[in-house]
């Protein structure tokens, strides 16, 4: 195996953790948990966006409707990828349809809109999953672990566990492992191994030995 010693491991207090070859940190990727503080936007330890113009508010870019206050969270998990151009159009955004019209009304009053949210679901990505350019989130999607989002899909419903869904609406292509695989990586939840075991099983990962993740398991 390879030696865990002859990699860089990033740090996951770091803001900017991608460098180039010469060691200058790239702006345009960064570890959402240091750049993002507000108590509905709970995201996991390295679980990093990437965005070809770096805004200077990043849950503003990627949750636009996720307001402060609002009823609703949007929860990621640890080690996501998020692609340029990634929405997470979260439940603030939807407008009550039992009515005659959906207009909304309380929102242009002082006095309801702090109250007024017709929509106040959870939206809810799990661990390790990569979410491509473009793709939408739309509110209440429960998106499984080790899920891959293609480039531009909508993603609504749920979503299970190592699916590759792709399409308006996200449909599941395929699974990344069979069912049996699966269910032993839920198991061994590599993403909650503490960091100097991830490191050591870095090369497991990245070549899906599965045999090799399970004698690295604490």
């Amino acid at each position: 195996m390879t030696d865990p010693r002859r990699h860089r491991f990033p740090d996951p207090l770091d803001r900017c953790p991608a460098r180039a070859p010469d060691g200058t940190p790239i702006e345009g990727t960064v570890f959402l948990s240091q750049v993002i503080d507000q108590d509905n936007f709970d995201v996991g330890a390295f679980t990093y966006a990437s965005d070809f113009e770096a805004p200077q508010d990043w849950r503003a870019r990627l949750a636009p409707y996720l307001f402060p206050g609002a009823l609703d969270r949007l929860v990621i998990g640890k080690f996501c990828q998020i692609a340029h151009g990634v929405r997470f159009i979260t439940a603030g955004a939807n407008h009550a349809m039992d009515g005659v019209t959906t207009y909304p009304f309380p929102i242009f009053d002082p006095t309801e809109i702090s109250s007024y949210q017709p929509d106040t679901r959870d939206t809810v990505i799990g661990h390790d999953v990569w979410l491509g350019m473009g793709a939408l989130i739309c509110p209440g999607a429960i998106v499984g672990n080790g899920v891959i989002i293609g480039a531009g899909a909508v993603v609504r419903g749920r979503i299970p566990d190592y699916a590759i869904v792709t399409g308006n609406p996200a449909q599941v292509v395929r699974f990344r492992f069979d069912a049996e695989t699966v269910e032993t990586l839920l198991q061994l939840a590599w993403w909650d191994w503490p960091i100097e075991r991830i490191a050591r099983a870095r090369s497991a990962l990245l070549s899906a030995n599965i045999e090799v993740l399970k004698t690295l398991a604490p």
